[in-house]
């Protein structure tokens, strides 16, 4: 009778069991990205309600422009809130770096809002949208810069390392 060798048998079935492990790591951490997206995107939309909302009054007493900015200053100020309790509470970096990295992808957002809200305040009424055209041009706007913030946050204010 031939003698056999489970040698290759064993390592076979280790190797199975350190991909599966290594698979099983994967899709949690895919996991873990996928809510860490979600919060983001969820408290994004929070302060992005803050900013929209909070327009409304301010251009009660300043005009249109000064208001959309004085309102990113809001709205940004409780991003930076949230994001750095519930999203990105494991960011290693300094809270002056943080605030400082988050300020600068802010202007840059902030910037784009602007502009794009002035831009389509202009054009939308020449499509028939009325009185409305403003709020339209804004929100349409903060929901562009939230998705600058986003790349901008993840990869620089609030990562690791």
């Amino acid at each position: 009778m031939p003698a056999l060798d489970a040698g290759p048998a064993i390592a076979a079935g280790a190797s199975q069991v350190a991909v599966q492990i290594t698979a099983d790591q994967v899709d949690a951490a895919r996991g873990e990205e996928l809510r860490r997206l979600l919060r983001f995107l969820a408290l994004g939309l929070a302060a992005a309600a803050v900013n929209w909302l909070v327009r409304f009054p301010l251009s009660w007493f300043m005009p249109f422009g000064a208001a959309v900015a004085v309102a990113q200053i809001i709205g940004m100020t409780a991003g930076f809130t949230l994001y750095r309790a519930y999203v990105f509470p494991a960011s290693d970096l300094p809270l002056s770096r943080q605030v400082m990295r988050f300020i600068g992808v802010n202007c840059v957002s902030g910037i784009q809002v602007w502009l794009m809200t002035m831009g389509l305040a202009a054009l939308l009424p020449w499509l028939g949208l009325g009185w409305q055209h403003e709020a339209i041009a804004h929100g349409v706007s903060i929901g562009v810069g939230a998705m600058t913030s986003y790349v901008g946050h993840k990869y620089l204010t609030f990562r690791q390392g």
